[in-house]
């Protein structure tokens, strides 16, 4: 049976996929292939997590969570997700300081591709991880922790190292959050302002017009908030899609794991359905001229765009995530499901963001590599030196120099 992503646009070229039920298994069957790759919950949108030879599911492993309530952190097995994990969390009176917009994403699969949420002072998921478990290419179970120098190169690492297999991450107190979606922001906003009214704050736009999801520890009092009016319904991010399986947003008080994804974690996976998706990120300062860079294209952009989400993200140390040393704008694009009339245009988004500096999200579409750091391309020859671990992209992108 062919094998598919979540968006269904590819399909995987391996052979083979594993779902191994215990360590031991695991690690034999990585020592005995000649290539293998982890697969997370599929939700890349490119061949990133492919494999020329076998892939290797943690989905069969037994479920792992286990609550350090005096060190405020858990330990939890990569196959586990988020939706999962959430609400186990809360009850021990714990959450994470961020969540993705869709919790249904495995643990595993989102730190090693830097995936994140929004806020000014939110790190992406990957930062909140202070220690990992991962099997290399001979078998061997390596243990890392911050302090250690090759950590933060292995965190968001892409599964060029080996295949991790549990992941500590820290915790927060639990805590409560209202969602408001507020309509027709006018162009001209600043949005470092806005940004900074809300724990995470997303703008949906065409382009044209631009709709705001707030979400505030403290109830919004301000009836004409930045001269925008209250939705009076539950909203999807893509207008005309049915909103039953999104997040409360009427500015009723929920916890954090059922206000801070876009998609309830108790419903099935929502989104636009048949999609592809981009994402760059760029220095929060050039955050106006993107706007406007891309407002002036919008027409080109029109044709094959459902929704841009524009979001902040604070910066970490890791070194192969786009938020590396930098606060940061992601600008994120759901493009209808046509491959070869998207790219075009995907590439048109790279021309205008080029002057920017923008870093692309690992798990989506784009057409140019960024530069591989030499300290990442030592670290996976260290740790992978036969290429097990290698696809097509991972070739491409360690062969992509720095300097």
């Amino acid at each position: 049976m062919e094998l598919r992503n979540w968006a269904a646009n590819l399909a995987f070229r391996a052979g083979e996929i594993h779902r191994p039920t215990s360590l031991s298994e695991l690690q034999r069957l990585i020592a005995g292939a000649s290539r293998i790759h982890a697969l997370g919950s599929g939700h890349s949108f490119s061949h990133v997590a492919d494999s020329p030879g076998d892939l290797v599911a943690l989905d069969g492993m037994p479920y792992e969570v286990d609550v350090d309530m005096a060190a405020g952190s858990v330990r939890v097995g990569a196959g586990v997700t988020y939706a999962r994990l959430a609400p186990e969390l809360h009850r021990h009176g714990f959450a994470l300081a961020n969540l993705a917009s869709l919790a249904h994403i495995s643990i595993g699969g989102s730190v090693a591709t830097a995936t994140h949420g929004s806020g000014d002072a939110n790190q992406c998921l990957s930062a909140a991880v202070s220690a990992i478990d991962l099997v290399t290419y001979d078998g061997s179970l390596v243990s890392l922790q911050r302090r250690d120098p090759d950590f933060p190169g292995a965190v968001v690492a892409l599964g060029a190292l080996g295949v991790v297999t549990t992941l500590t991450l820290d915790l927060v107190p639990a805590f409560e959050l209202h969602q408001y979606v507020r309509e027709g922001l006018e162009p001209g906003f600043d949005p470092a302002e806005i940004m900074s009214t809300g724990y995470s704050v997303s703008l949906f736009t065409d382009w044209s017009s631009t709709h705001v999801w707030l979400k505030r520890h403290t109830e919004l009092t301000d009836d004409g908030w930045y001269g925008t009016r209250p939705a009076t319904r539950q909203a999807h991010p893509v207008p005309g899609m049915p909103a039953d399986g999104c997040t409360g947003q009427l500015g009723e008080p929920g916890p954090w794991h059922e206000r801070l994804p876009h998609f309830r974690h108790d419903f099935p996976p929502s989104s636009a359905g048949d999609e592809l998706q981009s994402e760059f990120l760029l220095p929060r300062e050039h955050a106006a001229e993107a706007i406007t860079r891309l407002r002036a294209v919008r027409d080109r952009l029109a044709p094959v765009l459902q929704i841009s989400e524009v979001r902040t993200v604070a910066a970490d140390e890791l070194w192969l995530s786009p938020f590396r040393g930098r606060d940061s704008v992601a600008i994120h694009f759901t493009w209808v499901r046509d491959t070869a009339a998207v790219l075009p245009v995907i590439g048109l988004v790279e021309d205008v963001l080029a002057p920017l500096e923008p870093r692309p999200h690992w798990g989506k579409l784009f057409t140019r590599l960024p530069a591989c750091p030499e300290e990442f391309r030592e670290l996976a020859g260290r740790y992978d030196p036969a290429g097990k671990f290698g696809n097509d992209f991972l070739r491409a992108y360690l062969t992509v120099d720095d300097r």
